[in-house]
């Protein structure tokens, strides 16, 4: 099975994955565009999500609460963070746009004793991580300092001739503290959008060695190995990873072959 799963460029839902599409046992990811007035209804009871306004304005209803109009960015490249929902249950969901809008919603296992929430863009750690032309943006939306079943959520940003999630790591061995089991998709978009970047998911003993071109709205799945993305020069990119496995930690192993590049 491919690790590439084409974004659809119209239409109301965009990609989706399951863990029976994919293979696995915990993360799924969908992306939805609504027009101004459309609503979509989600129905996922065995499942905790995290609803993440990537652009446009949207309201949120769950059971019998509500978060109106949320979302201020035009575009995921926008330098904010975005708007996002918690919930531990994802049964009788609704949302509905304000303007034209897309989200990502993130999904893993649910069942645990958590409150549905609001999380808003001021409570999340904006950095950057690298430097020179590894240098990129990174926005923690779900980390695993906040609460949750199983979900780690983040964005992150690349510039023009960069390379991200570099050096290559991976977090596919159930080795804590020095590194954790995890599932995990990309969600990329590129701008301009008729751009693409490339990502590659290897394993040390090159029994899953892929190389992909990435094109706007295509998701990669990485059950194991590394997983680095570079961008040409002309092309900025941005990606929502969402991450779950059996312990909510992310423990990363860098490539011992690249490591070096650390210490100049």
């Amino acid at each position: 099975m491919s690790l590439l799963v084409k974004g659809r460029p119209e239409g109301r839902e965009i990609v989706s994955v399951t863990p029976r599409s994919a293979g696995w046992k915990y993360v799924g990811f969908a992306a939805y565009r609504l027009r101004a007035g459309e609503s979509i209804s989600l129905d996922q009871p065995d499942d905790e999500l995290c609803i993440v306004v990537l652009s446009g304005t949207v309201t949120v209803t769950w059971r019998d609460q509500g978060w109106r109009e949320i979302g201020e960015r035009d575009d995921v490249f926008a330098d904010r963070a975005p708007y996002a929902v918690y919930l531990p249950a994802g049964d009788g969901v609704a949302v509905t746009a304000h303007n034209d809008a897309q989200i990502g919603v993130a999904s893993a296992p649910g069942g645990g004793p958590y409150s549905a929430r609001l999380i808003v863009p001021k409570s999340m750690k904006r950095f950057s991580r690298g430097t020179g032309s590894n240098e990129r943006f990174v926005c923690d939306i779900l980390p695993q300092t906040e609460p949750a079943q199983h979900l780690l959520v983040v964005e992150v940003r690349t510039p023009s001739g960069h390379s991200s999630s570099y050096p290559p790591h991976k977090h596919d061995a159930d080795n804590l503290p020095h590194e954790s089991a995890l599932e995990e998709t990309y969600y990329h978009r590129l701008q301009p959008t008729q751009g693409f970047a490339f990502q590659r998911v290897y394993t040390d003993d090159r029994s899953l060695d892929e190389s992909l071109a990435v094109e706007d709205h295509d998701v990669v799945l990485v059950p194991r190995g590394y997983h680095p993305v570079v961008v040409p020069f002309g092309y900025e990119s941005y990606y929502l990873n969402v991450m779950a496995g059996p312990r909510r930690e992310w423990h990363f192993k860098n490539d011992p072959a690249h490591e070096w590049m650390l210490k100049v």
